[in-house]
């Protein structure tokens, strides 16, 4: 799972005086009301016009930046907003093209992912809208260095998904990558709502430690659903029972939760695509219509790191002979433990145990489809446990990776990690190897929708795995094949040296060196050896699912940032396009891969209102919030006439003191950490899978 993209704005802040703030009332404060003209000329603008009227502040936009917009700055360095839960701008789209505005909270030192919150709206031409960003609050206490380890800390995000709300020292609106021009105004910028702290706050927990109960949660404070003994535990189970019977399923749906009542179209035995009535679908295999609201990580019971900790947990339930089977190890990639191998334990597994006994493997599989079902799930994500996925009752994805056995290209850098070495043989041998894999579970599995490649690779912009080529040694597969494409271009090394005003002595020396040209002067070659490396990679693993699972579909790499060579790479040869897409909306969702089905890998939202630290990529208020939040990103995308389904991420919260591979703590699940549903994103849940079909097939 990625974070949010970088949006790598300039700072440069200056101008406005006190008059344009004022208090109107014990509530709200308005920061900007821009019915009141003011000197537009003194607003620092990029790729933008701007222009003072009596109706507002208009921006028109350009297109030749890829973030054009203006910064306002606080007009006495700063403005202490720690006080209010939201921040709203009050716009119009003036202009002729729908527009996606998107308003940057800042802190010092904000850089687009962290010291800053994000939000954004999109309007329709001559709509108005209230842009909000929620102000999630964000000390960045730990406690002295006492706390560590975990990416939000109990008075909130540590600099991941919020800020310290008592210094904001601007706002930077702009308009994300657009392919035209666009205008629009803005009326008022107001700061609005009484702030809450979360859940989860320390501020009168003395003595702090030990601050994890037996279950696993936050000891310091209570919530509605907390659990307290092991007698609740049962009690959930009994209550839990009780609802999925009055809520067995909806009742449109056939057997793999295809629209039963819809139309019958051809059936194949599998899954399939096809676009019905001017909107993509897939097809199930008794041929009924096909939306998949689906879930990550069905039954996946993470761990978290113990070492360090001796003094964090109280009743530590690894102490019980009972419970001692649930203690791990495993590598962590980010964050205090980064880069070792450390113990741990699943609170997640153990109260499983406590909760359904010493057979709870099996029960909790075969709960986990009637939970699906009364919840209106009908697809088990990635990431999810075999033994729930090989019951056969709800449709699942599975994966294919090739990073394990691949060699990689050297000069390449990523989040999660170097871009695979496509023309290197060990490139296809790790896609078929990876296929392989799946020959006795899901390959030729009905039920088995198709397979998703990778996760969230590092496809960069449209030169820079070409660059990370041209940087990598001699004896990289992928740089061979680069120099001798451009030999069999350019001919003499004199001739490309003109082109791309470089001074390679030979082709050889151009093997051996790790110079890199400008972007301006070798740019179209770099862009077609991209697109060239894209489609090598696709056309590859394409090859390796269908040798050996021809019935199934491609279902792309999960897309979280991606530029627009790699999306038409990907629809060249993927039957489904898929992203990871954490947002509010995806309703009017544009993508380069053109007209082509496209299927969510991964949304979600949280709030700080049930003892966890952190709310994950896309925060919420409170449980309410989340689940509307929920109910309009699935209804959202049902609208739109490409995508075929959504993959919520992820099945349970995550642990209250981070996961073990990068220290993630998100309250993102259906699932708290004591295996309670959470009600009102179940209610939500079930509310838009009433609604999924009808929406839907609406023209």
């Amino acid at each position: 799972m990625k974070k949010s993209n970088a949006l790598l704005l300039a700072a440069g802040l200056c101008f406005f005086d006190a008059w344009l703030a004022e208090t109107t009332s014990a509530a709200d404060l308005v920061l900007f009301d821009f019915h009141k003209k003011i000197d537009a000329g003194k607003i620092d603008a990029r790729d933008v016009k701007v222009s003072s009227t009596d109706s507002g502040l208009v921006m028109a936009t350009g297109h030749q930046q890829q973030w054009p917009g203006i910064t306002l700055n606080a007009p006495e360095g700063r403005w202490n907003l720690a006080s209010f839960s939201q921040l709203t701008l009050a716009l119009k789209n003036t202009g002729t093209n729908k527009v996606n505005i998107h308003c940057r909270v800042d802190n010092p030192g904000a850089d687009g992912t962290r010291n800053c919150i994000n939000a954004n709206l999109i309007l329709q031409p001559g709509s108005n809208g209230l842009l909000k960003a929620d102000l999630i609050q964000s000390t960045g206490d730990e406690l002295g260095g006492k706390l560590f380890g975990m990416r939000g800390y109990p008075t909130g995000p540590n600099g991941e998904g919020g800020i310290n709300t008592s210094n904001v020292t601007g706002l930077v609106i702009f308009v994300d990558n657009p392919k035209t021009d666009h205008q629009f105004e803005i009326q008022e910028v107001r700061a609005t709502g009484t702030a809450i702290l979360p859940t989860a706050s320390v501020l009168d927990a003395s003595p702090f430690f030990p601050f994890i109960d037996t279950f696993g949660q936050y000891k310091h404070k209570d919530w509605p659903g907390k659990v307290k003994s092991a007698e609740d535990l049962k009690a959930r189970q009994t209550a839990e029972a009780a609802d999925l019977a009055a809520h067995p399923c909806p009742a449109d749906w056939d057997q793999y939760g295809g629209w039963k009542s819809g139309p019958k179209l051809e059936a194949t035995g599998f899954f399939r695509t096809e676009k019905y009535q001017n909107k993509w679908w897939l097809v199930d295999p008794e041929g009924r219509l096909f939306f998949s609201q689906g879930i990550d990580c069905v039954r996946m019971l993470d761990s978290t790191p113990i070492d360090e900790r001796e003094t964090w947990f109280d009743n530590f339930p690894g102490n019980d002979p009972d419970l001692k089977g649930f203690f791990g190890s495993g590598w962590v990639l980010y964050g205090h433990y980064a880069k070792r191998t450390v113990k741990s334990y699943s609170f997640a597994q153990a109260n499983l145990f406590r909760k359904y006994g010493p057979q709870w493997p099996e029960i909790t599989s075969t709960l986990a489809h009637q939970r699906m079902r009364s919840w209106g799930i009908n697809t088990i994500g990635n990431w999810s446990a075999l033994s729930v996925k090989e019951k056969h009752r709800t449709p699942y994805t599975d994966a294919v990776g090739t990073w394990g056995g691949s060699k990689m290209i050297e000069g390449s850098d990523g989040y999660w990690g170097k871009f695979p070495d496509v023309f290197d043989p060990s490139f296809e041998a790790a896609a078929l190897k990876g296929m392989q894999a799946n020959k006795k579970n899901s390959a030729n599995d009905p039920w088995c929708i198709g397979y998703f490649s990778d996760n969230e690779m590092s496809w960069g912009d449209d030169t820079s795995l070409s660059l990370a080529t041209l940087k990598s040694p001699a004896e990289q597969a992928i740089k061979k094949v680069f120099v001798s494409d451009l030999k069999a271009k350019y001919g003499e090394i004199d001739k490309l040296n003109t082109a791309w005003n470089m001074s390679y002595a030979s082709w050889e020396a151009m093997l051996q060196s790790k110079e890199v040209p400008s972007i301006d002067k070798a740019g179209e070659d770099l862009r077609n050896f991209y697109s060239k490396t894209a489609e090598q990679y696709f056309s590859t693993v394409k090859k390796a699912i269908q040798a050996v699972a021809p019935h199934q579909l491609y279902l792309g790499c999960r897309f979280a940032a991606v530029n627009d060579r790699a999306a038409l790479a990907s629809a060249k040869y993927c039957d489904v396009v898929s992203y990871n897409l954490y947002q509010r909306s995806v309703a009017d969702f544009q993508t380069a891969a053109k007209d082509v089905p496209l299927l969510i890998g991964e949304f979600h939202f949280g709030a700080l209102d049930r003892g966890l630290f952190h709310t994950g990529l896309v925060p919420t208020a409170n449980q309410q919030a989340r689940a509307d939040a929920y109910k309009d990103y699935i209804l959202g995308a049902a609208r739109h006439p490409q995508f075929v389904g959504a993959h919520w991420f992820q099945w349970q919260d995550e642990p209250t003191t981070g996961r073990v591979y990068d220290a993630e703590n998100y309250q993102i699940g259906f699932l708290d950490i004591a295996d309670t549903p959470y009600s009102e994103i179940i209610k939500a849940s079930r509310e838009a899978a009433a609604q999924l079909y009808s929406v839907r097939s609406k023209q």
